[in-house]
């Protein structure tokens, strides 16, 4: 560097800045050299060792850190707070960092990313683990028919709590929207709790008009009609179970104007939507299997369907509620979070900027 290393580079250290000031001090006090040649000799601009000099006698030859100490972009203490907040309020409900993130637009009080949430989450001691993502595999196509909107197509099965040995519980789900229709818990897994929950999912879901008794009448007597355009109207989706796949069932699904799908034999993802919603039910919810009385157990599932339905966010159709996305508001609330995110972002480089401002 300088008379033996060729040029000073253009960043050096304070301790390197003062040897060189010494230098040319020198250079000027025994050989009576100008500031411009010793600089010149030892590689330096001469402007550069003027700046130098004035630096010197503030002590500020060690250089300041390039840039803001702050991002402009960069979260605002309220919001950190709001994060906290947030999370001791509905850490148990959601129980994910990107269901939290959606939480907090929803709420207005916070409108900042997922990996965001995590990383304060995680600053703060706070770590909430995902569950594993399903292998997905390839299913057999719907009917060109039923179109992938909500109210068209929808999905049932049973299950059984480990309270109530012996009994099950069927649930209707809609695929789209994935609100919980309607649910039956009974001692028996036959055709008729099927047809209870569905005429339950029909009702609720404002569908009763499809309940026709002259049709079934007419399929219950052998009558299939030819080129009816009263069926079908919706897709049911099941496995292969006696139940699904019992004339009874299909004489009253026909009657509903109901057609079937059944999934392939020995692969329950073909009803990825109903065994995620059994899988979430008892994950999130353990005490159900605790319940030792059907009444109970009854009551409880009817409550959070409630719950299910209206209050938890549902990361399949974008973390709004399953009635959200039934209604048609879905889509609406998801533009809602993403303008409340590109406003978040630009008030904060307001705010940074404006504090550059005030603080040189």
């Amino acid at each position: 560097m300088g008379l033996t290393a060729g040029p000073v580079p253009p960043r050096v250290d304070a301790h390197v800045k003062a040897g060189l000031l010494a230098l040319v001090a020198h250079a000027q006090a025994e050989g009576g050299w100008s500031l411009r040649t010793a600089a010149a000799a030892l590689g330096l601009d001469h402007v550069r060792v003027l700046r130098w000099l004035d630096r010197a006698g503030a002590d500020r030859l060690t250089d300041a850190k390039p840039g803001p100490d702050v991002a402009l972009h960069a979260l605002l203490d309220w919001e950190r707070a709001a994060i906290v907040k947030l999370t001791e309020d509905w850490g148990e409900i959601d129980r994910s960092h990107r269901k939290l993130a959606h939480r907090g637009s929803r709420l207005q009080l916070v409108y900042v990313s997922e990996s965001t949430v995590l990383r304060v989450l995680i600053a703060q001691g706070v770590h909430l683990p995902e569950r594993p993502a399903r292998e997905r595999r390839d299913r057999r196509a719907f009917p060109q028919w039923a179109q992938l909107v909500p109210g068209v197509i929808w999905i049932y099965d049973f299950t059984h709590f480990a309270g109530l040995h012996g009994w099950c519980a069927i649930a209707v789900i809609d695929v789209v929207s994935r609100k919980w229709l309607s649910t039956v818990v009974s001692a028996e897994e036959t055709s008729t709790q099927v047809e209870v929950a569905f005429t339950r999912a029909l009702v609720g879901d404002g569908k009763e008009y499809l309940l026709d008794e002259a049709l079934l009448d007419e399929l219950a007597c052998g009558v299939v009609p030819d080129n009816d355009e009263r069926v079908p109207v919706l897709l049911a989706v099941s496995d292969n179970g006696p139940q699904m796949t019992s004339k009874a069932t299909a004489v009253f699904m026909a009657g509903a104007r109901i057609a079937q799908h059944f999934g392939r034999p020995a692969t329950p993802n073909d009803q990825a939507w109903v065994e995620s919603f059994f899988g979430h039910l008892k994950g999130e919810f353990p005490h159900l299997d605790k319940i030792g009385d059907a009444g109970e157990l009854e009551a409880e599932l009817d409550r959070l369907q409630v719950h299910y339905n209206t209050v938890r966010l549902h990361e399949g159709i974008g973390y709004v509620t399953p009635d959200d996305e039934h209604q048609g508001r879905g889509e609406a609330i998801r533009a809602a979070r993403r303008a409340g995110m590109q406003a978040a972002h630009q008030a904060r480089v307001a705010t940074r900027r404006e504090l550059r401002q005030d603080h040189p």
